[in-house]
C-alpha cells in the first residue's frame, strides 16, 4: 500500500535531488567541451553521467534507506544483481547522452520507483530545460518549470493528464536519435495525423501531458531508461504495454534488465 502523503513528501524531495543533480549536469554542459568516452557496449558516458549518478545514488540513500538501487553507470561498470527485489530504485543520471552531446538541450534525469514489477512513482527532470515532471500511483502526475538550476516552487506546479485520443488522428512522438524500421511500421498500421521527435525520456512526459498521443520504441532500452518515464505517464492516466498489448513489466534480471519493444499510450 502506497501512503499517500508520504509519496507526497517523497516527490518533493526527490525533485530537489534531481535538480542538485542537475546542477551537476549543467556545470559540464555549460563548459567549453564536452569530453565523452566509449562504455563496453559502444554507447558514451561523460563526466557528467557520473557526477550526476554519485550525487542521485548518496541522496537516494537517505531519501529510501536500505532500498536497492540500480543505477546505469554502476550497472556497466559493476554488472546488474541475478535476482530482482521485490521493490527497488532504477536511477539513469544523465538519459540522452547523444542529446548533451549536441547540446540540443533533450536530456533528462531518471529516478524511478519499482514495486511488484510495476514503476510506482517517478521524477523526470530536464535540467537544461529548466522542467520536472513527477507522477505516483495514487496521487496524479504534475509538471512545473524554473530558472535553470533553481528547483521550482511548490505552487510552480500544475496538474497534467493524457488526452483523449483526437478524432483527426493521433500525434505520434519518436526518438530523435534511433529511427527504425519497425517503428515505422508500427506507426503506418496507426492514424496517425501528425508526428513529433524529442530525446530521452521526454518522449513519455509530451504523452502524459497531453502533447501526443502514443511513443513506440521498438530499439533496445534499458529499464532506467523508462520507469521514471513510464511511472509519470501511468500516474497521468497512460500506459505502457508490449506491441501485442501485454503488459510491459520491470524486474528482468534473466536479461540483464533489458528491455524490449514498447509502445506508451495516452487515453486510448
Amino acid at each position: 500500500m502506497h501512503d499517500a502523503a508520504r509519496d507526497a513528501k517523497l516527490l518533493a524531495a526527490l525533485a530537489a535531488l534531481a535538480v542538485e543533480a542537475g546542477r551537476a549536469i549543467l556545470d559540464v554542459y555549460e563548459g567549453p567541451e564536452i569530453a565523452s568516452r566509449a562504455k563496453d557496449d559502444r554507447s558514451p558516458v561523460t563526466d557528467a553521467d557520473e557526477r550526476a549518478e554519485a550525487i542521485l545514488i548518496s541522496g537516494l540513500a537517505a531519501l529510501f534507506p536500505n532500498m536497492p538501487v540500480i543505477a546505469e553507470e554502476a550497472a556497466s561498470r559493476d554488472g546488474t544483481p541475478e535476482a530482482a527485489p521485490e521493490t527497488f530504485l532504477l536511477v539513469d543520471p544523465l538519459d540522452g547522452t547523444r542529446e548533451f552531446l549536441a547540446r540540443n538541450g533533450e536530456f533528462t534525469v531518471n529516478v524511478g520507483l519499482v514495486d511488484g514489477g510495476r514503476p510506482v512513482l517517478g521524477c523526470v527532470f530536464a535540467p537544461a530545460l529548466g522542467a520536472i515532471w513527477l507522477g505516483a500511483e495514487g496521487l496524479g502526475a504534475k509538471t512545473a518549470r524554473a530558472d535553470l538550476r533553481a528547483e521550482p516552487a511548490q505552487d510552480a506546479y500544475r496538474p497534467i493528464a493524457v488526452r483523449p485520443a483526437p478524432e483527426a488522428g493521433l500525434c505520434a512522438v519518436a526518438s530523435r536519435s534511433h529511427a527504425d524500421p519497425a517503428t515505422e511500421e508500427f506507426l503506418a498500421s496507426l492514424k496517425v495525423a501528425n508526428r513529433r521527435s524529442a530525446g530521452s525520456s521526454l518522449k513519455f512526459c509530451l504523452v502524459a501531458e497531453g502533447e501526443a498521443d502514443v511513443y513506440p520504441r521498438f530499439g533496445p532500452t534499458m529499464e532506467w531508461d523508462t520507469a521514471a518515464g513510464h511511472a509519470v505517464l501511468a500516474a497521468a492516466g497512460g500506459v505502457v504495454l508490449k506491441p501485442d498489448g501485454s503488459e510491459f513489466g520491470y524486474g528482468k534480471s534473466e536479461t540483464g534488465f533489458r528491455n524490449g519493444a514498447f509502445v506508451a499510450w495516452g487515453r486510448r
